[in-house]
């Protein structure tokens, strides 16, 4: 790189020079052209030529001196632009592309963003097995016995989207002398009374409804002094609810009763009226 400067300069120099040798003497050129008009040989012959040819002579020698002037000005200037030509080659370099992360537009995405690799699947909890958890309460059977009393609770099927009623069958192969039937039904959603009946005859027991823990809470208690024969008998409460099937799976019943010196006690869940006519008993 330092030799072609040197070589650049050199030539720069001689150009200069030789420039300035062709550079003509304009002071010069103007005394010759003076005296030449003023000698005796031509004196004869511009006596005889009009005044106006000896102007046209001074014009045209000084246009021939800017002539001379103007060639040599453009070499000049021609050797010194030829010269800083390549230099200017040489410091130029092309514009550069602009890159993303100069400007303030986000960098495009990529064309495909899927992974290549499938990211590694990690399980938060083991798979769940086909038993039932231990700590799920399990639902209770819908039919007990205990001695001669035998019970079972079932979901009524002419229940529907927005009534519903639940059954709780008894059967006792001997007389009771007490008894109490208490259904529990499961607030599930707009549950509310609508109505309960039995079998046996009305003014032999007792009804209250109240709402208690969540439940709506039907109880039928067997008068004193009253009692109830051996046979199968029907407790029933009915209720609305909200719109839709309902769940039966939390609502409860309990069933209390004594024969002679016996105390006895059933109870549990409620299923479908045909799973309860399976597991009857005998009466």
């Amino acid at each position: 790189m330092t030799m072609r400067r040197d070589v650049h300069e050199e030539l720069r120099a001689r150009l200069h020079e030789a420039a300035g040798g062709h550079e003509p003497d304009r002071e010069s050129i103007l005394a010759r052209v003076e005296r030449g008009m003023a000698g005796p040989a031509a004196s004869a012959h511009r006596a005889t030529s009009p005044p106006v040819f000896g102007w046209m002579r001074v014009a045209g020698a000084t246009a021939a001196v800017a002539g001379v002037l103007a060639v040599g000005g453009y070499a000049v200037a021609s050797a010194v632009k030829d010269e800083a030509a390549p230099q200017q080659e040489v410091a130029t370099s092309p514009t550069p592309t602009p890159s993303p992360d100069a400007t303030s537009r986000a960098p495009a995405p990529p064309v495909d963003p899927t992974p290549t690799t499938a990211p590694e699947r990690r399980e938060s909890a083991p798979p769940p097995s086909g038993k039932p958890s231990a700590s799920v309460t399990a639902r209770p059977p819908a039919a007990t016995e205990d001695g001669p009393l035998w019970s079972d609770g079932s979901v009524d099927p002419h229940s529907n989207d927005f009534w519903a009623q639940s059954n709780i069958t008894i059967k006792t192969r001997e007389e009771l002398t007490a008894l109490t039937v208490r259904l529990r039904v499961a607030q599930t959603g707009g549950v509310s009374d609508a109505g309960a009946w039995r079998s046996l005859p009305e003014n032999d027991f007792t009804l209250t409804v109240g709402e208690q823990d969540g439940f709506l809470v039907y109880t039928w208690t067997l008068k004193e002094g009253r009692k109830v024969r051996a046979g199968e008998w029907v407790f029933a409460g009915q209720f609305d609810h909200d719109r839709g099937g309902r769940d039966a799976g939390t609502d409860r019943y309990t069933v209390t009763a004594a024969a002679g010196s016996d105390r006895l006690s059933v109870g549990g869940g409620f299923a479908a009226v045909d799973d309860a006519d399976d597991a009857g008993g005998d009466s």
